[in-house]
């Protein structure tokens, strides 16, 4: 019963909304994923550090990609491609083109309505732009609800499940002690707050992405010749017209929308929580920062994924098996067995950040509904703890499909948040546009220009005020 109404949630609603919003606010804006793709990498030019204790717009990325590139991009991809041949990873880049604007515009609402926490540190999210920006406390509750259950506690269980099941394959080690080793390490790290979290996120997640990149781009330069030829295939299988994955087109624009979806997060509302932590001189400019975040998770690590295992020659037309199994063997088959070692060593460090930043988004939302919690915080972290360790050696089927049903529903109520709050969007890209165009590099937010939104004054004090 789950996996019928996650069939339905998911094909017939969520993938809708989120292309058709996605559509629609990259037509409202101009196409500002595109027109700012060069102004991006300007940005974080400018970002390393913040000043004081606060948190700076790198960090954030950081903390997002800790999150977005994580079992999305191997085993993901690997269903992806398995279930809809190669013309699925075009969906999946048309799902991220659509969703840099989404992402760019729910972070963007983060940042514009967050709120000091009394430690010097932000907190933000959906649930604080439903509140201030809505008016509708009683829905950022459910919304907060959703992601503690959502990240918190199912999404973790899952990451722990699948990284262990590929430490058994590669190590033949026992789920248990896998399970138990993930536990430690995230306590310690959890014991830390968000600081910890993202000073482990800014050791990891170039780490982790640059090591990727650098194995699956190895694998591409022995078979470049093949290259060209299979961006092709791609290209002509996402419509049909390559008569191998002919029978594959609704699956592959099914498969590649939905894990798009799924791997690089926009829309969902889970990004704009650790976009709200960062300290910058205007709303956009960390809305800037989050496309990026989107575009190197799907049109970079996913594409190297999907390539990887297109071009290994193990993939076949059709393919039914373990998605883990088809990237360590599409790698092997390349570079020999280091290559199964590999996909399992570069999981494990895909799901350790991912479960930091997956317990984040619960902590978050603990606060927002009970502000600052620290008996309730202690039981959390236990609970977590518990659900990895569970995880590792169970199997939770039912699990993701509820998680799959909650992420949907958390989806629905941020995109309708995002819509509803869309004109107020537009104004704060205008002011910084205007800034931009008059030759100010940095634009800064005066709020004294937005007295009619619930903002606060701690975070956006009435006068500019310059960002070291």
């Amino acid at each position: 019963m789950l996996d019928v109404i996650n069939d339905f949630l998911s094909s017939r609603v969520l993938i809708p909304f989120v292309l058709g919003l996605g559509g629609y606010f990259t037509i409202r804006s101009g196409f500002v994923q595109l027109r700012y793709f060069p102004h991006m990498f300007g940005v974080l030019r400018g970002s390393w550090r913040a000043g004081g204790h606060h948190l700076s717009s790198l960090q954030a990325l950081t903390l997002s990609l800790a999150g977005r590139v994580g079992t999305g991009n191997i085993v993901g991809v690997g269903i992806a491609v398995s279930m809809g041949g190669p013309g699925a990873v075009f969906w999946m880049w048309m799902t991220a083109l659509l969703g840099m604007s989404s992402s760019f515009f729910e972070c963007t609402l983060g940042q514009l309505y967050k709120r000091s926490d009394g430690n010097g540190l932000y907190r933000g999210g959906p649930s604080w732009y439903i509140q201030h920006g809505l008016n509708q406390r009683w829905l950022g509750l459910i919304v907060a609800m959703l992601m503690l259950v959502t990240f918190g506690f199912a999404i973790n269980g899952l990451e722990s499940h699948a990284v262990s099941h590929s430490l058994k394959e590669a190590f033949d080690l026992p789920p248990l002690w896998s399970g138990l080793a993930l536990s430690l390490m995230l306590g310690i790290v959890f014991i830390g707050g968000i600081t910890r979290i993202a000073a482990v996120a800014d050791l990891l997640v170039p780490l982790k992405v640059l090591a990727y990149i650098g194995v699956t781009a190895y694998v591409l330069v022995l078979q470049f010749e093949q290259v060209p030829t299979m961006l092709m295939t791609i290209i002509r299988s996402a419509f049909g017209l390559d008569q191998a994955f002919g029978g594959l087109l609704g699956s592959a624009i099914i498969m590649g929308v939905r894990r798009g979806v799924f791997s690089n997060e926009a829309g969902l509302g889970s990004a704009p929580n650790v976009a709200s932590v960062a300290r910058v001189s205007h709303p956009v400019a960390q809305g800037v920062v989050q496309a990026l975040s989107v575009f190197i998770d799907t049109f970079v690590v996913c594409t190297c994924t999907a390539l990887m295992i297109l071009l290994s020659g193990f993939y076949t037309p059709g393919f039914e098996g373990d998605a883990i199994a088809l990237a360590q063997n599409s790698l092997a088959a390349v570079v020999g067995e280091w290559g199964r070692i590999f996909i399992s060593m570069a999981l494990a460090l895909f799901v350790f950040t991912a479960m930091l930043y997956n317990y984040y988004l619960g902590e978050n939302s603990l606060r927002f509904m009970f502000g600052e919690p620290a008996k309730t915080l202690i039981i959390y972290r236990l609970v977590v703890l518990i659900m990895v360790f569970r995880g590792a050696s169970e199997d939770l089927s039912t699990v993701l499909a509820f998680a799959d049903i909650t992420m949907t529903l958390l989806a629905l109520v941020n995109l309708i948040a995002m819509a509803l709050l869309f004109k107020i969007c537009l104004r704060v890209l205008h002011d910084y546009e205007v800034q931009r165009r008059s030759g100010i590099k940095t634009p800064v937010f005066d709020s004294k220009l937005f007295l009619d939104l619930d903002l606060d004054p701690i975070a956006w004090p009435p006068a500019p005020t310059h960002i070291e």
